[in-house]
Formats: structure tokens, C-alpha cells, sequence
């Protein structure tokens, strides 16, 4: 049964990051690539974890699918946990409309698994780097929680 009450992870993710024994479970490796054409938008990405290295790519129905799909294919075989774990909601909020599009920009995400439900957040200059950051946080507080990791 799907739980309602909306969980920070972005919060919970900051407290845990300033705390000197965290480890997080995978690293990004030389951050990302995305190639958009206006069609058909390619992502690259490598991690790793546990001493293992994955390169992947993907494609996507927009910028935001082709990250979010790479990341799964990455992250999946490492972290099957996060296989039903799914994006509900996406929102890009500019800050500061009298700079235009230079302007940061806020970007929040809304996750499940189908059991819980969770938001993430970050800003950046770079809708697509706010957008990369948020992803990779909604899957890293996924696979904590699977794996009971406190916050």
C-alpha cells in the first residue's frame, strides 16, 4: 500500500552526507553525458560501486527520461532494489525571472516504489545538471532505505 506522507530525501541525504562515517553506494565517474538533438536525446553514464564500473547509455523521450533511464540501466544490476522505483512528478522552478535564462533554476522530483513516497531537490545554473543531481539523489536514498540505512 502506497504511504502517502511525502518524505525530504534531499533533507535527509544532508544530514547524512555531513556526518564523517557516511559512505554513499555508488560514485558517478567523470559526472555525465547527454547529447540532445531535439529528438532523440542520448545520456552516458558510469559508477561505481562495490569495486565495480559500469558504463552505460540510453535514450529517452527528453533530456530528463534519457538520464533517468541510463541511471536505472547503470544502477540496476548493482541495486535491483531500485528496479520499481519510478519518477510521479518533475518540476523545473526559475528563481530569479529578471535574469532570464541564465537564471538558476530549482528542480524537484517526486519518487516511489510503490510502498513510499519521497521529493528531491537541488538548483543549479544547468536545468539538466539540477535534473542529473536530483536523479542520482532520488536513487541513492532509494537503495539506502531498501538497505535499512539510517539517516
Amino acid at each position: 500500500m502506497l504511504n502517502f506522507e511525502i518524505h525530504d530525501a534531499t533533507r535527509e541525504l544532508s544530514i547524512a552526507r555531513a556526518l564523517k562515517k557516511y559512505e554513499p553506494p555508488f560514485k558517478v565517474i567523470d559526472s555525465y553525458r547527454l547529447i540532445d538533438d531535439g529528438f532523440n536525446p542520448e545520456a552516458t553514464v558510469q559508477i561505481e560501486a562495490n569495486g565495480t564500473f559500469i558504463h552505460e547509455a540510453s535514450t529517452g523521450n527528453g533530456p530528463v527520461d534519457a538520464l533517468a533511464k541510463v541511471l536505472k540501466k547503470a544502477l540496476i544490476p548493482l541495486f535491483p532494489e531500485i528496479e520499481n522505483v519510478n519518477l510521479i512528478d518533475y518540476r523545473a522552478n526559475i528563481l530569479d525571472a529578471k535574469r532570464g535564462t541564465s537564471t538558476d533554476v530549482e528542480v524537484t522530483i517526486i519518487f516511489t516504489d510503490g510502498e513510499e513516497v519521497w521529493k528531491v531537490y537541488a538548483l543549479s545554473e544547468n536545468i539538466n545538471a539540477a535534473s542529473f543531481r536530483v536523479l542520482l539523489d532520488g536513487f541513492e536514498y532509494a537503495i539506502l532505505k531498501k538497505n535499512k540505512k539510517k539517516f
